[in-house]
């Protein structure tokens, strides 16, 4: 019971804490924890087989007893703790690259661009079959990202069988720090409309996001289209440091409060440093947490038009409970709001865990929490964030389907590339009649038949995508993604409503002006 008693101890120094627990209510957890300790002692003493503690407490039990609690309180074991705490750092020490098992096996999904990985040569859908003299035919994902990872400049070599080679191929590395920036992807889509893209909140977004603008440079852009979707959000101080970015100074970003947690607001600190150009936020129920903090905050003071669904509606604010042993508790403390006061967190008591973290349905109007912007809009809130405008993605006709959820475009590559002669693919470069047709053959050895009717009406969409899965070879996975978002027909949708933002914008500030009038306030 070594385990549990540990972890029990490093439970009651959080709840005895006495910023967040009275006396009487440390009196109550303390009793509930006597029963909790009751019912495991004669689960150890008493069950058929002997239980194991770490699984019984750190799977079972604490998962369980958060869960009740609601759905982002978490407890992480070492391995887990370790793995957020490299996310929110933005970078690891490895071979930098990203592994899965589409089909059982540990393969190479795509390696990133510049690590060691892509400077050696490996390629999407290498099967790795050792790591040094591991065989690695039956380990999993995680066991294999944990033997490629190691500490900066030890040696690595990774054995793969690749389509078109007979034998195995191996590859010497050099494990060297992995940089996993949030801000990869930021161009012109047109003179004067630039685009960019954040993926998460770690802790070098802000200041990728200023390196970004100033390369564009800031001066030049008449407009922006953000696009947030599927970010996950991350450390809220670095949206609050981007929101900052585009606010006036002295402006309200986002505040928190609960029950044993004081208000806390963020303000903008040093204001806008750019032109206000307009803005279109692209989200989508992916976006969350920190991404709906920066989203809230640019919708409510009329900076930025958005544009998609409605977001995931994660509003809770989450603090770090470091325990003995290298785990953590991370505890939800206080709830998340946005300037105009909207509430971001959406319902999770009358629904089960997984419509809630699937997003299901889309938001709806809370009549409750209605709110107005800077401007005088109306918004609502505890939903996520609404869209100012609706965009809702083309479905995929049954061939799309069939070919994207069967991967055959990612196996089809390494074919294309070990029967390949001639000069390199260029930047410019289509699939042809003879490309199209070798395609067609191979998905169907897939298993994935169909018409010729279909094909030829569903031509164009596979002529892009084949473009782009080939890109990840031929280049990088970041120039097959910024192939991908130039052809995005959302992204086109966010800058064809950057003239809307403009109007929003103006309006905001002709209602902004009236109020100083009438209250005899300096106008600016």
């Amino acid at each position: 019971m070594s385990s549990f008693r540990w972890f029990l101890g490093s439970l009651l120094l959080c709840v005895a804490n006495p910023a967040f627990v009275s006396a009487q209510s440390e009196a109550d957890v303390n009793a509930s924890l006597k029963k909790f300790t009751q019912v495991y002692e004669a689960v150890e003493s008493n069950f058929a087989d002997k239980p194991d503690a770490d699984n019984t407490v750190f799977k079972g039990a604490i998962p369980n007893m958060l869960r009740a609690l609601d759905p982002h309180s978490n407890f992480f074991d070492p391995k887990a703790y370790q793995l957020m705490r490299e996310g929110q750092s933005g970078h690891y020490f490895g071979v930098g690259m990203y592994v899965g098992s589409p089909e059982g096996k540990v393969i190479v999904m795509y390696p990133f661009v510049n690590s060691p990985a892509y400077r050696a040569g490996l390629r999407p859908a290498d099967q790795i079959t050792a790591v040094d003299d591991t065989n690695t035919e039956r380990a999993t994902v995680p066991q294999v990202s944990g033997m490629l990872k190691g500490p900066k400049g030890t040696p690595v070599t990774i054995t793969v069988r690749r389509s078109g080679h007979a034998e195995p191929m191996h590859f010497s590395l050099v494990r060297d720090n992995v940089p996993r920036g949030s801000v990869n992807y930021a161009f012109w889509l047109h003179p004067g409309i630039a685009y960019m893209r954040v993926e998460a909140f770690n802790e070098t977004t802000s200041h990728e996001v200023d390196q970004a603008l100033s390369r564009f440079p800031e001066s030049a852009i008449d407009g922006l289209v953000l696009d947030l979707r599927d970010n996950p959000g991350g450390l809220v101080q670095e949206a609050v440091n981007v929101a900052d970015r585009f606010l006036r100074k002295g402006q309200l970003i986002v505040s928190h409060h609960g029950r044993a947690s004081a208000e806390t607001k963020f303000i903008a600190k040093k204001g806008e440093r750019g032109r206000e150009y307009p803005i279109v936020v692209l989200v989508n129920r992916g976006t969350a947490s920190a991404a709906e903090i920066l989203t809230g905050a640019l919708q409510d003071h009329d900076r930025a038009w958005v544009v998609g669904e409605s977001t995931f509606g994660k509003g809770l604010v989450q603090a770090p409970f470091p325990l003995s042993g290298n785990s953590a508790l991370l505890l939800t403390i206080a709830k998340y709001y946005t300037p105009s006061g909207r509430l971001i967190q959406r319902d999770y008591e009358h629904q089960g865990l997984f419509e809630y973290l699937s997003r299901s349905e889309d938001g709806k109007v809370n009549s409750n929490d209605m709110r107005k912007t800077d401007g005088g809009r109306i918004v609502y809130g505890g939903d996520g964030i609404r869209p100012d405008e609706k965009y809702e993605t083309p479905k995929l006709t049954p061939l799309e389907a069939a070919l994207s959820d069967d991967l055959v475009f990612f196996f089809y590559a390494p074919q294309f590339f070990a029967g390949r002669t001639g000069p390199p693919l260029a930047k410019d470069w289509t699939p042809d009649v003879q490309v199209l047709a070798d395609f067609r053959n191979f998905a169907a050895i897939r298993g994935v038949v169909f018409p010729r009717a279909d094909f030829n009406r569903d031509e164009s969409w596979i002529r892009e995508r084949l473009r782009e899965e080939l890109f990840i070879t031929a280049f990088s996975k970041e120039d097959s993604d910024r192939l991908a978002f130039q052809n995005d027909p959302e992204v086109a949708k966010g800058a064809g409503s950057l003239p809307a933002s403009k109007a929003m914008l103006n309006r905001a500030h002709e209602v902004v002006s009236s109020k100083k009038v009438a209250s005899n306030e300096p106008v600016q």
